[in-house]
């Protein structure tokens, strides 16, 4: 344990030098508080987008038809309801499977034309796809048995064809159709029109798409995997299944959102290395600070040091003293720099996406303050070995 009288003497030494004291500890202060933000920001960012993601549906698998513009498409080569049925049966861990097929129609309301995307969908595409149902209901079983002329709308041609009334329970002609609305959706995740879900969507029982298309083929086959571990197996049995099913001429690609998963991955990863090699430097810079100011502090208390040797202090007394010093000054600086990084997210918190939480991790919080303080012990040893070597004989005739 350091002795009361060596806190006291390293406490007056940084008081008699404030000026010095607090600029060497800012470098530490922006340091600590660059590592603490790195961190913060990286995990935040990694969650965020892995939540968005498995926002537009956790643990897919999709597959469609691989058209080639040199061969003509057979209808014997287009996935079919019966390759969903199949693959809910053969794959083993499936929670759900769903089948779309979309065209291009327009919405009559009134004297408003708008052209919308038609989306026929079967039961399990609500689970898969993590629509959030705003209004009304999703279609069922007896809507899909019955072939009810029903269908659910975005909540952007809610707003368009019907804004002054709620659209539940009243039809909307849709191509040569007409629907009745039962419900309101939107994207839990916006995919920016890269799904089939647009702006302006509407979604019908799979089984009207005949009117549409003449046929019941899928456009796109969705299955949903009961983890994350089986979401490689369920993509490779999905491709055999199809493989089997289909002529050999028929190539489909089976896909999953893993690949992106772990793009994200790396990229937060390498953003993260770059930013905290950033934040090690500013420590570096810091700590080669406190080193330079420590060694002019001895020089300028040679004889301040001769005299506590001459009255008896020890080696290890002037050691451990600007040691201290050393480390106070890393420590307070590594606190501050934490304060203030764990203030930043609370104050721009207001402007960010009201899904988007920045709760600083206890690591950052640990990581920044053991290496601020690690930094000033390293180099502040040099400084303090030096003033612990002096005689007190050639200390006392310094000037």
């Amino acid at each position: 344990m350091l002795r009361k009288e060596t806190w006291m003497v390293a406490l007056d030494g940084l008081w008699a030098n404030k000026l010095r004291a607090f600029l060497t500890t800012l470098g530490v202060v922006i340091g600590s508080a660059c590592i603490v933000l790195v961190v913060t920001v990286a995990l935040t960012g990694r969650r965020y987008v892995i939540a968005q993601i498995e926002g537009v549906g956790s643990n897919l698998v999709y597959a469609r038809l691989d058209i080639d513009p040199n061969r003509p498409i057979m209808l014997e080569d287009e996935l079919s309801l019966e390759d969903m049925i199949a693959a809910r049966t053969a794959i083993p861990g499936l929670v759900t499977v769903a089948g779309t097929r979309g065209i291009q129609t327009s919405v009559l309301a009134g004297s408003l034309e708008r052209i919308v995307s038609l989306v026929g969908v079967t039961e399990g595409f609500q689970q898969i796809r993590n629509l959030l149902i705003s209004r009304g209901r999703f279609v069922d079983s007896n809507d899909m048995e019955s072939r009810s002329r029903v269908c659910l709308i975005t909540t952007k041609l809610a707003e368009l064809v019907f804004p002054y009334a709620d659209p539940v329970g009243r039809n909307l002609r849709v191509g040569e159709l007409s629907y009745t609305v039962i419900g309101v959706f939107r994207e839990r995740v916006e995919t920016y029109g890269l799904s089939e879900i647009q702006d302006y969507t509407v979604l019908v029982p799979f089984p009207l798409m005949k009117y549409y298309t003449g046929d019941t083929s899928l456009e796109m086959l969705y299955a949903q995997a009961g983890s994350p571990e089986r979401v490689l197996p369920v993509t490779i049995q999905l491709g055999a299944l199809l493989r089997s099913r289909h002529p050999t001429r028929a190539h489909y690609q089976v896909m999953n959102l893993s690949s992106i998963l772990e793009a994200a991955r790396q990229i937060g990863l390498a953003l993260t290395i770059v930013l905290l090699v950033i934040g090690f430097i500013a420590l570096l810079v810091s700590g080669i600070g406190i080193m330079n100011i420590m060694l002019v502090t001895v020089q300028e208390r040679t004889r301040e040091i001769g005299i506590r040797k001459a009255i008896g202090a020890r080696r290890s007394e002037i050691l451990n003293q600007f040691l201290l010093e050393a480390l106070l000054i890393s420590g307070v600086g590594s606190v501050l720099g934490i304060l203030i990084a764990a203030a930043i997210p609370v104050i721009v918190q207001p402007l960010l996406p009201g899904n988007l939480r920045v709760p600083v991790p206890w690591e950052s919080v640990l990581l920044a303050f053991l290496v601020s303080c690690s930094v000033g012990v390293f180099f502040g040893y040099l400084p303090a070995d030096r003033a612990a070597q002096l005689q007190p004989t050639e200390s006392l005739r310094y000037e």
